[in-house]
């Protein structure tokens, strides 16, 4: 495997080579990690393919309906839980609060809720073995087999029971995008009804496994910086009034996706805070034989079916193009779009989501969940981060797999605010 290291030679590796799908090298080892059989094209023909075309089913128009729900999922969840009419400071781990909302409004939102309610009874215990599944599937994306470590097996099974279609067949408001999976997973016969519940489970991973510790690096970015958090907070109150009426915490905002599009310092926000956390790995394969220009005088050969891997934290955290690297900026994206090294510009300097054509197919919904998660903290609460704890700093120990996870959690304080001020 060739590792390029320099953002000046990414287009060429990126025109020749092809980007490894989930099916292939999240794929070569998902199956065997969430318990799917491969998808191969000669025992299941076009499921890869009709699987590919229904991610189309997470942008464009199809994203205004995921929009709405999940404002209405997050807005129920704040309101049950956490808007208490007391109005009295509530202490909590902030990554345990972001992981807590995210996942189960996401999962509403993606999979529906029960007949008879608006929210899952048994979230609390799907979260927790979501957890500890999570916690060791770096061993098993990197091939270690199941039955090495420990009860991770059988927590697997539970979640993998709770998306069999007998389960998923009462569940109201489901997305399209998962009515669409279970058709085509349902018309191969080959597939069980558990090796399906195992396609949904790993769909639930993608999900939420980095949206979560990706709205908690932007919420605690922003609480360390009363600034950014003041210019967000007024970019969000002007989407939410619309040039209307004044807020008032005692109405529901519903923020269409129009509405947050234009909210270019959120997003600015996000960006940076994706900068600073993401550690993924581009993995491509060369399409043909082709030499990768070095500079003006040198190049390598690179063989067809060689393997070129693209780490864009090297570049995210390069002083040469970002000024202060390490240092979170939340207006540094604000209006721009041009970036440059050695006073070339570059085609390719942030990638959190891939690149080229594999570039992550649910990237925009994942954006929308942050700015509406954000949006609805800073609309609705008081926040504050508790003085006296350490930073909390990226654990590198899932270095490879997208957003890594803070090292420790930090405690923050919240209370539904008091007017709209």
């Amino acid at each position: 495997m060739t590792f390029v290291m320099d953002p000046l030679m990414y287009p060429g590796v990126i025109k020749h080579g092809r980007q490894l799908d989930f099916h292939e090298f999240a794929g070569r080892a998902a199956p065997p990690a969430f318990g799917y059989p491969p998808v191969a094209e000669v025992t299941f023909p076009g499921l890869g393919e009709r699987i590919r075309r229904s991610f189309r089913l997470l942008g464009g128009d199809h994203l205004a309906p995921l929009t709405q729900s999940m404002m209405a999922n997050l807005m129920t969840l704040f309101r049950q839980d956490h808007l208490r009419p007391d109005g009295a400071w509530r202490t909590a781990g902030l990554y345990d609060f972001c992981v807590r909302v995210v996942f189960e409004a996401t999962f509403l939102t993606v999979y529906g809720r029960p007949p008879d309610g608006l929210r899952h009874a048994d979230t609390a215990a799907l979260r927790a073995d979501f957890a500890r599944f999570d916690e060791v599937f770096p061993l098993l994306i990197a091939g270690v087999p199941v039955r090495l470590l420990g009860r991770v097996g059988g927590v697997r099974e539970k979640l993998i029971r709770r998306f069999l279609p007998r389960e998923m067949s009462g569940w109201e408001g489901v997305s399209r995008f998962i009515r669409r999976r279970a058709e085509i997973l349902e018309r191969h016969p080959a597939l069980r009804d558990v090796d399906q519940a195992a396609h949904h489970f790993a769909m639930l991973w993608a999900s939420v496994a980095n949206t979560a510790p990706a709205a908690f690096w932007v919420a605690y970015h922003l609480l360390r910086q009363p600034e950014a958090l003041g210019a967000i907070s007024r970019e969000v109150r002007r989407a939410a009034e619309g040039g209307e009426a004044e807020f008032t915490t005692d109405v529901d905002v519903a923020l269409s996706a129009r509405q947050l599009d234009d909210m270019s310092l959120l997003e600015s926000a996000i960006k940076e805070s994706l900068r600073l956390s993401t550690a993924s790995i581009n993995i491509r394969v060369a399409k043909e034989d082709f030499s990768l220009r070095l500079n003006a005088k040198r190049s390598v050969p690179v063989r067809m079916g060689d393997i070129v891997a693209l780490y864009p934290q090297s570049v995210h955290m390069d002083a040469g193009i970002y000024e202060d690297p390490q240092m979170f900026r939340f207006d540094r994206f604000a209006g721009k779009s041009e970036f440059f090294k050695n006073g070339q510009k570059l085609h390719y300097y942030l990638m959190p989501f891939g690149s080229g054509a594999s570039v992550c197919p649910g990237r925009f919904f994942a954006v929308n969940e942050i700015k509406q998660f954000v949006s609805l903290l800073v609309l609705y609460f008081d926040l504050q981060l508790e003085a006296g704890q350490p930073d909390a700093r990226p654990d590198v120990g899932r270095a490879g797999l997208g957003v890594l996870r803070p090292d420790r959690d930090v405690r923050f304080r919240y209370r539904p605010r008091r007017d709209a001020s």
